[in-house]
C-alpha cells in the first residue's frame, strides 16, 4: 500500500492513496479557525469507522440478512500531551433492514472489533474502544404519533 502527501499552503496538504484518490486535509494556524478539510486524526478516526463499518456489512450480506443501510457514530477523547493519540473511542453502529436479527447485528459487530478491522486493532494500542449498536427494523410501519 502507498500513498503520498503534498503540501499545498499555510497548513493544507492533498493526500493521495495509491489508488488515485484525493483528498484536502489540514488544520487552522489558530484554535477555532476554518480548516481546508479534515485533519489527520480525523481521517485516523473516519478510518476506523469505515474499516468497521464495511466489515459489518459485508459479515451481514453474507449471512443473507436484509441489511439496508450501516452508519457509525464516534467519539474519542484524546491525550492531552503529545504525541496526542486517542485515549478512548466509542463506536455506536446502527443498522437498518428488514427483520434483521439483532443477535446477528451483534455478532457482526463483535467479529469486526475484536478480530477484522486493522484500523481499530491499531487504535487499540492506545485507546480504550468500546462499541454498542442499534438495529432499525424497516419493515416494521411508522408509529403515528
Amino acid at each position: 500500500m502507498k500513498a503520498r502527501i503534498k503540501w499545498v499552503e499555510d497548513r493544507t496538504f492533498v493526500g493521495q492513496s495509491g489508488s488515485g484518490h484525493k483528498i484536502v486535509l489540514g488544520t487552522s494556524k489558530e484554535p477555532g479557525g476554518e480548516t481546508p478539510g479534515p485533519s489527520p486524526m480525523e481521517l485516523m478516526l473516519i478510518g476506523a469507522g469505515g474499516c468497521s463499518a464495511y466489515d459489518v456489512v459485508h459479515i451481514l450480506e453474507k449471512g443473507r440478512e436484509a441489511i439496508e443501510d450501516c452508519s457509525v457514530e464516534l467519539d474519542a477523547d484524546r491525550a492531552d500531551t503529545d504525541p496526542k493519540v486517542f485515549t478512548r473511542i466509542h463506536m455506536h453502529f446502527v443498522v437498518k433492514g428488514r427483520g434483521l436479527a439483532p443477535a446477528k447485528v451483534e455478532r457482526a459487530v463483535n467479529l469486526s472489533i475484536e478480530k477484522y478491522c486493522s484500523a481499530s486493532a491499531m487504535l487499540a494500542k492506545s485507546a480504550v474502544i468500546t462499541h454498542d449498536f442499534e438495529v432499525v427494523d424497516t419493515s416494521a410501519p411508522a408509529s403515528a404519533d
